[in-house]
């Protein structure tokens, strides 16, 4: 974010005094609610076990090759899988029968739902599929045939599709423009007649309002689940693996959160820095979004305890911290050297320098000693984040308003995300800041509403050039495409309808409670 910190010497008598205007941000609204959960290892034992179990039927009954009697099951099965979050046990079975459904080259099918799966499942997993495929579904004008308009069904496949676009694939544009615009005219008419209430109905409302693409796994496998349920035709081992991975994933991440609520008790961060946003549990939220499979609680870990040092470190550099306090931080920073906290003038500097190593040192003890290397580019980002949040304070020290471009590099540096910064560009706050969309406004000359405009126009194109990425053969390993892609979508879940992480409002509440409070009943 580009936040104006407004930190001055009073002007009374004693111009020693520091006055410090600082936001004031609600208190944590969970208490100790996640503090105290606990599972015995034996229970979780007993649930593992079951999954096991089930996943070796499914792993049978389902991926068996005679199971696959025609391409359109093979991908019926995968999407269903995908649903379900249990994607992640199958890997390797998924990826053997999408490789075999792209070497095919007899597939010639006029059916606009099916066509447009295949699609989806080509591309989310790297192959390189033409969009050229839909053209048979435009009629002499170049335009989408008005027959499509009655297939409900084939128009929610192709909006899910058009979400896999590329830089440059026009096709893909107009097909989300098309379907956006049916679907929510299927919708308006259904709401008309008091008939929305239907599996379809609802399932068309949540696409429109978070596309496959755009959506956290695990946040959609609880949706889908319970529609899956109501699938006259759903396999009843598949259901049963969902709900119980569902839960046991559940139990894992509610002892993970309780350690880590623990953790951020017992360092004492709130009274340590008042002035900071109390935001242990959503700041794991964040974490879970990005890495949920059970064999990452080690980077969650520690992933999470380094986003609670950069909350904390945002809000000393936002809004509590002089400019001279920032320039001796940040130096010391730098430096990486426990001997630079005698020059830190303010009991808050050093106690927040401590904590940062300290905690730093704690990751390279949890790390093999082989993989401790990993620590020395975590401290060489956390060093460009503050460095990047000085920069900042000394444009606005100076009054200086940047330019649109200049506004991105510094969110760049701030977040090292080119995708997560434009979700969060809209942010306003109390402050006479400039947003990104001021900075837009001033330097084209344009009304609030085209900057906006312009604004979403980059977030697409951002969101493009990440679907890019993952097309085979991919520059880095697909894996770690995927923690990108993973934070992505937790920016655009938190920062879509304003500042859900600052200001927590139902939509986050509501993730909270389906993730990490309700288990799904069995």
């Amino acid at each position: 974010m580009f936040t104006q910190i407004l930190v001055s010497l009073s002007s009374n008598d004693n111009p020693n005094i520091i006055v410090r205007p600082t936001k004031k941000f609600h208190p944590n609204i969970w208490g100790e609610r996640f503090l105290h959960y606990n599972i015995s290892q034996q229970d979780l034992y007993c649930q593992q076990q079951k999954v096991e179990e089930l996943k070796e039927v499914v792993r049978r009954e389902i991926f068996g090759d005679y199971y696959y009697d025609a391409w359109k099951n093979q991908l019926k099965i995968i999407d269903v899988v995908e649903r379900l979050g249990l994607s992640y046990h199958f890997e390797t079975e998924i990826e053997n029968k999408l490789q075999c459904i792209y070497n095919k080259t007899n597939i010639d099918d006029e059916d606009l739902h099916h066509v447009s799966i295949r699609f989806r499942l080509l591309r989310q997993h790297g192959f390189r599929i033409s969009s050229d495929i839909f053209e048979k579904f435009k009629d002499e004008d170049g335009n989408f045939k008005k027959c499509l308009v009655s297939d409900t069904l084939g128009l929610l496949s192709l909006y899910e599709a058009s979400h896999l676009s590329c830089v440059g694939e026009n096709i893909l544009d107009e097909a989300l423009a098309f379907t956006t615009t049916h679907l929510n005219e299927f919708l308006a008419k259904k709401k008309e007649h008091h008939e929305d209430d239907d599996p379809l109905s609802k399932e068309i409302s949540r696409a429109l309002e978070r596309p496959l693409r755009k959506t956290l796994v695990n946040l959609h496998a609880r949706h889908f689940i319970s529609i899956y349920e109501k699938d006259a035709s759903h396999n009843k081992v598949l259901l049963q693996l969902a709900k119980l991975d569902f839960n046991l994933l559940q139990c894992m991440h509610k002892k993970e959160l309780s350690e880590v609520s623990r953790w951020w008790k017992e360092s004492d961060f709130v009274h340590k820095f008042p002035f900071a946003r109390d935001r242990i549990v959503e700041l794991y939220l964040w974490i879970l979004g990005v890495y949920y499979e059970p064999q990452y609680c080690l980077a969650r870990n520690i992933l999470v305890k380094i986003i609670a040092l950069a909350s904390i470190a945002d809000d000393i550099y936002d809004a509590y911290g002089t400019l001279e306090e920032l320039e001796f931080l940040t130096h010391a920073i730098e430096r990486w050297d426990i001997n630079c906290v005698d020059k830190l003038n303010q009991e808050y500097m050093q106690t927040f320098y401590k904590d940062v190593l300290n905690c730093y040192e704690e990751f390279e003890q949890l790390l093999e000693k082989e993989e401790t290397y990993r620590v020395h580019y975590a401290k060489e980002a956390f060093k460009g984040l503050v460095q990047s949040h000085l920069n900042e304070a000394r444009c606005l020290h100076r009054g200086y308003i940047p330019s649109f471009e200049e506004y991105l590099k510094f969110a760049l540096g701030n977040c090292g995300y080119y995708m997560l910064i434009l979700s969060s560009l809209f942010e306003e706050d109390d402050y006479e800041e400039h947003s990104a969309v001021e900075c837009y406004m001033i330097e084209h000359g344009v009304c609030e509403e085209e900057a906006y405009d312009e604004l979403n126009k980059l977030i697409m194109n951002a969101w493009k050039e990440i679907n890019e990425e993952f097309l085979k053969p991919t520059k880095v390993a697909s894996p770690i495409l995927l923690r990108a892609l993973n934070f992505s979508r937790v920016m655009d879940l938190i920062f879509k309808f304003g500042d859900g992480y600052t200001h927590v409002g139902k939509i986050t509440k509501d993730i909270v409670a389906a993730l990490l409070i309700h288990p799904i009943s069995l």
